[in-house]
């Protein structure tokens, strides 16, 4: 049996995700009980799982869990919106969009965490702020992979679409849109890291609810093994957003 078949084979590409997990962490843990890794840097995995139940219970990791969800959903449904919106704007406008294209790009890489004093200014200590900041680091990458989709969309397509005497309207809807939904969805996923970041950060350095301030609290503590077992859970927040735009994604793209 070849690769690619292998490949098809329902379940196996995630069961082999799994056992690579489950060995790359019975590895870390021979690691450090061997002293090749300080303990005192990178607690032993066995260590973190058995803070998982002390952070649950003690440290009311669900409320804190849901605020982080909670801030990451609404952060993306703006990106997604606007992001969208504004991108199809560029496309659709080419002197707006040889404009501002670089700019946009440029905030792309520009260290908006820093930028968390101006917010707090603006919306104050609250959950907006910490919005409204992952929504800016979050939109560059979804303007930038619509506009790549859409002005990536086949030529044989759009002349279909004319000779059909479709309107604007109805070549965007049927055409351009479908065609470019596989690029603005690895901008989404682009998009969703860099909301997922400042979401985690600003909660972080304001100190102000959620995982990002459960990280701050267990490592003033030195509590290591709370501390990467808060980290744990921030992963799973990514972790289930990905699987949702995933399943979006193959709802929306029956066919393929």
């Amino acid at each position: 049996m070849n690769r690619s078949a292998l490949a098809r084979i329902p379940g196996l590409p995630a069961l082999f995700g799994f056992g690579c997990l489950v060995v790359s962490i019975l590895a870390f843990e021979i690691l450090i009980r061997a002293g090749v890794i300080n303990r005192f840097i990178v607690p032993m995995p066995s260590q973190i799982a058995a803070s998982f139940e002390r952070v649950i219970i003690e440290e009311h990791l669900l409320e804190r869990f849901v605020l982080t969800f909670k801030e990451c959903f609404y952060a993306a449904i703006l990106i997604t919106l606007v992001g969208v919106s504004l991108g199809a704007l560029l496309h659709r406008v080419d002197l707006l969009r040889r404009a501002t294209e670089t700019w946009v790009a440029a905030a792309a890489s520009a260290p908006t965490v820093l930028m968390y004093p101006l917010f707090l200014v603006i919306f104050g200590r609250s959950s907006t702020t910490i919005i409204m900041m992952a929504f800016v680091a979050g939109l560059p990458p979804v303007i930038l992979k619509t506009i790549e989709g859409l002005s990536g969309t086949r030529r044989v397509l759009i002349n279909v679409g004319r000779s059909f005497n479709l309107t604007q309207s109805q070549m965007f809807w049927k055409i351009l849109f479908p065609a470019a939904m596989p690029t603005i969805f690895v901008g989404l996923k682009l998009g969703l890291i860099f909301t997922l970041i400042n979401v985690v950060g600003v909660e972080f350095l304001i100190n102000f609810g959620g995982l990002g301030q459960l990280i701050n609290d267990l490592a003033e503590r030195y509590d290591l093994p709370g501390t990467y077992a808060a980290i744990c859970f921030v992963i799973l927040v990514s972790v289930v957003f990905f699987v949702v735009i995933e399943r979006i994604e193959r709802w929306l793209r029956p066919a393929d």
